[in-house]
């Protein structure tokens, strides 16, 4: 009897084996009351064979689904049909086709504006929408209502009803749920973050409507800031009665240097003298958005350029903070002209800032014979400044900003041996980047300068020209009392670490020393590539003025290196 049903056992197990390893997959087609265009065959994207029954079971589900999204509302699975013994026919009644519903809203719900986001054909009390951008459409409505604090907001059509002409109809319910706002926020990572940035930088504040949308942009604006690293999107915590905001945060290390210094003597006067450059740049090292800025260039003969700036923003956490500027600049034995700065700034929102301040010259004229035509003179300025700054970030890498609108005005006075003269000074720069996409892109910036006095003094003009300003010419070489240079790139981004870019600069400018009046430009390209040491840029730019034939050796090499410490 054992024997026996050790031998059954073992005949079933092979069976299973046997046929299992034989099975046939399963094959479904469809048919209807009418031929089914092919169009439609391709848009249900339908599976043909399958591994089991159940398999091939849920796919006729999924087909009958796709038909009522498609417009076919009427149309229904009528039989499942096994044709032979891997085949089987579903067969469906379709019936007619809905492009397009009309939905009835209320406008206490949403206006026409908001609903020309999903439909181009609005009136007072409805709207019409393409049958198969139903599903969508609602995401794009219900996230709207999510916007207006509405987190937990439901959209669904009721009442579906066919109207006369065969015209099909729904209504349009809307349940809003509680609208949240931000109770709290909650900073995870860094926790020595200066909580200035979230509400004036970022403009994320307590008791503002709750949006997700927005909250996700104003974490992006935080990565602008170079010091911080968004982890990951923000996310909230929704208690009975508050609402709980997390950012993720880490410390970036975002100080810069680049420099390169060098010692030589001087042949005529045996001195030591110092050349070379050097740019640093401290970024919140004390966790308080402070920035302090060095920079040095000197090309041992011509001309010493020497800066420092320290910025200490959202004083007492308060939208106003003070900046603090010293600049000097030597140029070889003609005159030597020293520059201080204070402002005091107020945020008027996360990409606005105005400011208002003091400004003062201090020139020494360092010749010991008058130069003829050559207006040098010892003199002092003073000027009340005011201005107002945009900067609007975005979320790449290498170009971190999109858009920066810079506005200066001075009115003061000039003092030379016990004259005093009247002064306007205006400065502006506008740049934007077009993207056009991800590698291709277009830059464009205008900066303009103006002086208006009386008379002028060689030593009290703008200095312009170099890699900074307009390509193709000297660093500070060129002295103006008005100018302004356009510059223009076009970008192709290799990756995220390589790009090159053409070089396309026009500028104008006046000198009213020497009663001229003058149109330069310059062309060229150049490489930036972000290594281990830094952001590494190399341009190479022809720079001509208008009555000046070409000539290579007016081809100019700038470089400049960008190192993170």
């Amino acid at each position: 009897m054992k024997k026996f049903l050790y031998i059954f056992i073992y005949l079933n197990i092979y069976t299973c084996f046997f046929f299992g390893m034989n099975a046939q997959e399963l094959s479904l087609s469809i048919k209807a009351e009418k031929p089914i265009p092919q169009g439609i065959k391709d848009s249900l994207r339908m599976q043909t064979t399958f591994k089991d029954y159940a398999a091939l079971r849920k796919e006729t589900d999924t087909i009958y689904l796709k038909l009522q999204r498609m417009g076919y509302i009427e149309s229904d699975l009528l039989q499942l049909q096994k044709e032979n013994d891997s085949s089987y026919v579903a067969e469906f009644f379709l019936g007619k086709k809905y492009s397009e519903l009309k939905v009835y809203y209320s406008e206490e719900d949403f206006n026409k504006k908001e609903l020309q986001r999903v439909s181009s054909d609005i009136t007072d009390t409805y709207f019409i929408l393409p049958f198969e951008e139903i599903p969508n459409s609602l995401k794009k409505l219900t996230a709207l209502r999510n916007q207006k604090g509405n987190a937990f907001a439901r959209l669904k059509l009721t009442e579906l009803e066919k109207e006369e002409l065969n015209g099909l109809s729904a209504t349009l319910t809307v349940d809003n749920g509680n609208i949240r706002t931000v109770d709290s926020i909650a900073v995870k990572g860094y926790e020595k973050f200066p909580r200035s940035f979230l509400k004036y930088h970022a403009g994320i504040k307590k008791g503002k409507v709750f949006n997700q949308k927005r909250l996700v942009e104003q974490n992006e604006n935080l990565n602008s800031l170079g010091f911080v690293n968004a982890i990951k999107p923000p996310e909230a915590l929704f208690r009975k009665d508050s609402t709980i905001v997390y950012f993720y945060l880490e410390k970036q290390n975002n100080n810069l240097f680049d420099g390169i210094l060098g010692f030589a003597t001087n042949e005529e006067t045996q001195k030591l003298e110092l050349n070379g450059y050097l740019n640093l740049e401290l970024n919140n090292n004390l966790n308080y958005g402070e920035q302090l800025l060095i920079n040095y260039k000197a090309d041992g003969q011509e001309q010493v350029n020497f800066r420092a700036k320290i910025t200490l923003p959202y004083l007492l956490k308060t939208p106003f903070g003070l900046s603090g500027e010293l600049k000097i600049f030597k140029r070889d034995s003609t005159f030597v002209t020293t520059e201080q700065q204070l402002r005091a700034t107020y945020q008027i929102n996360p990409r606005s800032t105005t400011y208002v301040g003091y400004k003062g010259y201090d020139s020494s004229n360092l010749l010991d014979v008058i130069i003829a035509g050559t207006p040098i003179e010892d003199f002092k300025s003073k000027f009340f400044i005011f201005g107002a700054t945009y900067i609007k970030a975005q979320n790449r890498a290498l170009f971190p900003i999109k858009t920066e609108i810079l506005f200066n005005t001075g009115i003061g006075s000039r003092e030379k041996e016990s004259k005093a003269e009247n002064q306007i000074s205006f400065e502006t720069t506008l740049n934007n980047i077009f993207n056009l996409n991800f590698k291709n892109s277009i830059f464009a910036q205008n900066t303009t300068s103006v002086l208006f006095s009386d008379t002028y003094l060689v030593n009290e003009l703008f200095r312009f020209g170099g890699i900074n300003s307009i390509r193709g010419f000297n660093e500070n070489s060129i002295d103006a009392s008005l100018f302004s240079v356009i510059n223009t790139e076009y970008r192709y981004q290799f990756n995220e670490g390589v790009y090159l870019h053409s070089i396309i600069d026009i500028g104008y400018f006046e000198n009213q020393t020497l009663s001229l009046k003058e149109k330069i430009y310059s062309f060229g390209l150049g490489l930036g590539l972000k290594t281990k040491a830094g952001l590494f840029r190399f341009n190479v730019a022809n720079g001509n003025s208008e009555n000046q034939t070409f000539s290579f050796s007016n081809t100019k090499i700038h470089i400049s290196v960008s190192s993170k410490f």
